[in-house]
């Protein structure tokens, strides 16, 4: 057989629809599953970041290094106030003593 400009070469047409779509559905199919890992990748990249930032938050906070909850910050407030009033009472309480302890002496 010789290849010239005069050959004609038969195809079926049906068989080359069918080559067309299965290499269609190939590139679709990769293109999916390029974008499925891609997006697993992403969520694996946050997924680390959250867990560093737990770890962080874990180790730190016992410690006091990221600060209070609003709650402990008012509890350290009366608790202040509390001392106030019970180094106040005790102030008192001494001054009490020392003035029976200088009766009971005079006597």
């Amino acid at each position: 057989m010789k290849l010239d400009e005069t050959t004609q070469i038969k195809a079926n047409a049906a068989f080359a629809i069918k080559v067309v779509l299965g290499v269609a559905t190939a590139v679709w199919s990769y293109s999916v599953i390029v974008n499925r890992i891609s997006a697993l990748e992403l969520e694996l990249i946050r997924l680390k970041h959250d867990i560093e930032m737990n770890s962080e938050f874990r180790v730190k906070w016992p410690r006091g290094e990221l600060g209070a909850l609003p709650d402990d910050a008012e509890q350290n407030l009366r608790l202040k106030f509390v001392e106030g009033d019970l180094d106040a009472v005790k102030a008192q309480v001494d001054s009490l003593r020392y003035e029976r302890y200088e009766r009971v002496k005079d006597e």
